[in-house]
């Protein structure tokens, strides 16, 4: 008896094992007989309702594709005014401005003016530390590089006390490549800016002209993005637009009460901090066309689009070391419950969460702004992915 007793007590007051830091990875296979099903309204409309809420001010939402379409728009342009959101409005598109990037420099691969296994040290001499291994082209587009991000505060109240600074592409590379490399080029995958600023010099380089000029003559002209431009040194958006806030704690400079929080405007910034990786503004109707004309090889030439639908081989450059990269050249794929395979783009910039993502045939497409309080913390946005959720629901 005083054995079992004493059995007990051990097992009681044994501690709690430790959850594993490093689980292993969670991966849904992808199913390919899956079918896409029609547009469900019901669940889009629901992703987006209650706005403005405490996470987003405003939300438009644009689905098409074979199988049906569906537009959705909710809460205001502006707090201080409640104007109604609308539909046809520009908003700051961030990260999705690495499809454009990686598109152009594919398509000057297809002129053949460089190749993916072309290095950066051969076409931008002196950009690169002499101590650093060869940087392929194509290392630069899936983001196995091994370049490093430049060393910043990053904080809110830094961001905020130098939005309004003009960064120069090779003055925030030269600040990146002060730190040593990451990791061997091609066997690790970090998804960094640094990458897609160098892939704009190589295409500033290449073409002679400007990258926005590039941009703009190589896709926005041709597909028709009429309401589409990148801003170059203007903090503002043109045109139409909501406004854009952040989350921001009581006493910070300029910021109001909203709600149990507070909120500081951030619609007016310099995007020449993220450049060719982040500094796109466009509009749902815009970026609908971009995606099904790059999709459909009317872009990049299909000889050469695959890398955009190809994610290498290597794991994420993360302290575990063992989650499969998820990275193509340019873009993210993503298998969906159901096993749908997807691949597109988010993008944040303070205030504006955006998102651009097709099935490879294009029986789905989905499109959405969403004037997010906290479009850049860390971890996924739970309207944003509830939106790309409802998209491809049952």
């Amino acid at each position: 008896m005083k054995l079992a007793l004493a059995l007990a007590a051990t097992l009681i007051s044994a501690p709690t094992p430790a959850p594993n830091p490093c689980p292993p990875p969670a991966v849904v296979q992808p199913d390919p007989d899956a079918v896409i099903p029609p547009v469900n309204a019901a669940a889009l409309g629901k992703a987006i309702e209650k706005l403005p809420a405490a996470d987003a001010t405003a939300a438009i939402v644009r689905v098409g594709g074979t199988k049906g379409s569906w537009r959705g728009v909710t809460g205001v342009a502006d707090l201080k005014t409640e104007r109604k959101a609308s539909e046809n409005v520009r908003f700051r598109a961030g990260s999705v401005t690495k499809m454009f990037t990686a598109a152009v420099v594919l398509q000057l691969v297809a002129e053949g003016k460089v190749a993916l296994d072309s290095t950066v040290q051969d076409v931008l001499p002196g950009l690169l530390p002499d101590s650093y291994p060869d940087v392929q082209v194509g290392q630069l587009l899936n983001h196995t590089s091994g370049l490093p991000a430049p060393t910043l505060p990053g904080t809110i109240e830094w961001v905020y006390e130098t939005r309004f600074k003009t960064w120069q592409p090779k003055e925030y590379v030269a600040l990146a490549v002060r730190n040593p490399i990451e990791f061997t080029p091609g066997t690790r995958q970090h998804y960094l800016n640094t990458n897609t600023f160098v892939a704009g010099l190589l295409i500033e380089k290449l073409t002679g002209r400007s990258y926005e000029h590039a941009v703009t003559t190589r896709i926005l002209r041709p597909v028709g993005m009429r309401d589409s431009y990148l801003p170059g040194t203007s903090p503002l958006i043109r045109g139409p637009h909501h406004k854009g806030y952040q989350s921001v704690p009581a006493g910070f400079a300029n910021s109001f009460a909203y709600g149990d929080g507070h909120l500081v405007d951030m619609t007016k910034t310099s995007v020449t901090s993220t450049w060719a990786s982040g500094d796109l503004i466009s509009t749902t109707k815009d970026l609908e066309k971009f995606v099904k004309a790059l999709f459909s090889g009317k872009i990049v030439p299909p000889a050469r689009l695959e890398p955009m639908f190809t994610v290498p081989d290597v794991t994420m450059y993360d302290k575990c070391g063992n989650q499969p990269a998820t990275y193509t050249s340019g873009m993210s794929r993503m298998v969906l419950p159901g096993g749908i395979v997807a691949y597109g783009k988010t993008g944040a910039r303070y205030g504006y969460a955006a998102g651009v993502g097709a099935t490879r045939d294009l029986s789905r497409t989905l499109v959405y702004s969403v004037n997010s309080t906290d479009a850049k913390a860390s971890g996924q946005n739970q309207r944003t992915l509830g939106i790309a959720l409802a998209a491809f629901a049952r």
